[in-house]
């Protein structure tokens, strides 16, 4: 585990750019994790000509003016200014989604665009190549930490110097501080603007009527914990971004915080391995590997899909997910050790599903059957979060589900299943000519596969997190014979409710009839937490 190496060392010695912009909750761990308590600040001998003002350079826009704003301000920078400029996006799809719209068409001539599949040597022969006046660079936010570009152009420094727009909210400020970095160097001149569109924040629990509240000077309300909400103003939209940037910064602290004492125990146990390696304990070595690496074998008698909505509001759930999915196995083998059962009576496999947004290997993401953790840790973060709002393509999901040998489906989500009017005008995204040539080429409607699923007996736990989709969820549980309930997924338990929720159901499952009350009893027993 990275947390646990810096304790194999005597001494810690660090130097960083970023050390002031820490917050409380990062320099907590400093101080009292790693003990790091002497600071030096050594002030730079260069003046800071970085020109962001943070009233007048930030926009936020609809869907329809997003691309067209980015547009006119690479127009404003380059034309109108004789500066060049950098893009900075999210991701190489969004970069590939602008790069790619009509909006671009009169300027691709002067546009470059470097992306992590590029190769090392094709990256540096861009990014060693002097700036000048009139270049538009499209970049994914790989590149804003650590990449130095040339400019030599007397011409673009004295009208400014390189401009940097960024396309998205960084979900750690020390990014958006890496990315400014990449002008106004060592004393030159530059600015930077962001420009953001209003789907693209509801990770940050960030709504378009939070924004409109904001320009109309209305309050706007804000929850301060899991019982407390208040409203408030604030001066500038970029005070109002930064509190919930940090809000979200620390619900994930807070996660990471409780995976820590599950890592360090994984670590204690990798030490000791590489201790037997190196001293020739062969058996124990053995032992090890054969644990470490025993596959999944066909003696089951449970095999749950846990099907996940990846709307951008679903972010925090998702990345639960990725830190709870030790801790979740871990437990159901310890119940079923307590009963003489062997964890390999049960399988399982996440799911999520997006829209029809997203091409054919993009819509539904499947990962192995597992009855271990490492694959579906791999697999979860690899997962990208879906902007586009309305229902969601749960058909997809329960469509692949009808095509398993499986025993139930855990469905977690907070949109509706897409309406018989939604799947056939959301499939002309891409025609229905690309879809054909898929194996999606068929559609389908979520009625239709809770049908099939019904006549397989298979249940379906519907676990809602909106409370405006409790209908659609109580029906798809109901007619499948599951369980329905609310999950709360920004309750500061939520944590702790996900990995119960989970593997309780599965222990449900694999005990059935006769032994699954009792095998959830001993799990409460045992991991017994009161949510509040």
């Amino acid at each position: 585990s990275y947390v646990e190496i810096p304790f194999e060392f005597q001494y810690i010695i660090g130097v960083t750019s970023t050390l002031k912009i820490l917050n409380n909750f990062e320099r907590e761990i400093i101080q009292n994790l790693y003990k790091i308590r002497y600071i030096t600040f050594i002030p730079s001998v260069f003046v800071n000509n970085l020109k962001f003002l943070i009233k007048d350079d930030i926009w936020i826009e609809n869907e329809n003016d997003y691309f067209i704003v980015i547009k006119q301000e690479i127009e404003k920078i380059t034309a109108l200014e004789k500066r060049a400029v950098l893009v900075f996006f999210e991701s190489k799809l969004k970069l590939k989604e602008f790069y790619n719209s009509t909006v671009l068409d009169s300027l691709k001539q002067s546009v470059i665009y470097i992306t992590e599949e590029m190769s090392f040597v094709e990256q540096e022969i861009l990014i060693k190549r002097p700036i000048v006046s009139g270049q538009i660079i499209l970049l994914t936010k790989t590149f804003g930490r650590g990449t130095d570009f040339i400019c030599y152009d007397e011409k673009l420094t004295e009208n400014g110097g390189i401009h940097v727009i960024q396309t998205f909210i960084s979900e750690d400020i020390l990014e958006e501080i890496q990315i400014q970095g990449r002008t106004a160097r060592q004393g030159n001149h530059g600015s930077y603007s962001i420009i953001l569109r209003v789907r693209d924040l509801e990770k940050f629990r960030i709504k378009n009527i939070d924004i409109e509240n904001f320009k109309n000077a209305k309050e706007i309300l804000s929850q301060i914990s899991d019982m407390v909400r208040i409203s408030k103003t604030y001066h500038t939209i970029y005070e109002f971004l930064y509190e919930r940037r940090n809000n979200l910064l620390k619900i994930k602290y807070d996660i990471n915080k409780e995976y820590i004492y599950y890592a360090k125990e994984k670590h204690y146990i990798a030490k000791k391995f590489l201790s037997n390696l190196i001293s020739g304990n062969i058996d124990f070595v053995k032992d090890f590997l054969f644990h470490e690496n025993k596959g999944v074998e066909g003696s089951y008698v449970s095999r749950t899909i846990c099907l996940i909505d990846a709307s951008s509001s679903m972010y925090c759930l998702l990345h639960k997910c990725k830190k709870t999915v030790d801790i979740m196995l871990e437990r159901i083998s310890e119940i079923l050790k307590c009963f003489n059962l062997t964890s390999d009576l049960f399988q399982i496999q996440f799911v999520v599903y997006q829209n029809y947004n997203h091409k054919e290997d993009e819509i539904l993401k499947i990962s192995p059957w597992e009855t271990k953790s490492d694959n579906l840790r791999v697999f979860m973060n690899s997962i990208e979060i879906d902007k586009d709002g309305g229902n969601k393509a749960i058909e997809i999901g329960l469509c692949h589900a009808n095509q398993e040998n499986i025993t139930q489906v855990i469905l977690i989500g907070n949109t509706s299943p897409n309406t018989q009017k939604d799947v056939y005008e959301k499939r002309n995204y891409y025609t229905e000519n690309y879809w054909k040539h898929t194996k999606f080429a068929r559609p389908t409607y979520y009625q239709q596969e809770l049908e099939k699923l019904r006549a397989y007996k298979i249940p379906v736990q519907t676990f809602f997190v909106e409370q405006q989709v409790e209908e659609v969820f109580k029906e798809i549980a109901q007619k499948t014979g599951g369980r329905y309930e609310m999950f709360d997924i920004n309750s500061s338990s939520s944590l702790h409710m996900l990995t119960d929720l989970i593997a309780q159901e599965i222990l449900r499952n694999v005990g059935g009839s006769s032994k699954g009350d009792a095998l959830v009893e001993a799990y409460r027993s045992k991991y017994n937490r009161n949510y509040t």
